[in-house]
């Protein structure tokens, strides 16, 4: 007998992430704490160009507002060691 597919939900509905808005010199911006089990692959850190590790506890931050020339303030989303955020001004 073949099994029945369950339908996965998504959205809104399921969200479990928290972001916080913290302000820095240039701007407000959304934080987003990663635990180190979250994080399934490499990422780049803006502050320090240095690369951020699968399963290595991080934050993504993006701006409250847009960029003029991007369609939504979520598509500049980067992910920061959690020192080199401290650090950004």
């Amino acid at each position: 007998m073949p099994r029945r597919r369950v339908a996965q939900r998504t959205g809104p509905a399921l969200r479990t992430h928290t972001e916080q808005i913290v302000t820095k010199a240039d701007g407000a911006w959304y934080v987003r704490q990663i635990r180190g089990s979250g994080a399934g692959k490499d990422y780049r850190c803006p502050g320090c160009a240095q690369v951020i590790r699968p399963v290595t506890a991080h934050l993504v931050a993006w701006p409250v507002q847009k960029a003029l020339l991007s369609e939504a303030a979520i598509d500049e989303r980067r992910h920061w060691h959690t020192a080199c955020w401290a650090r950004k001004h």
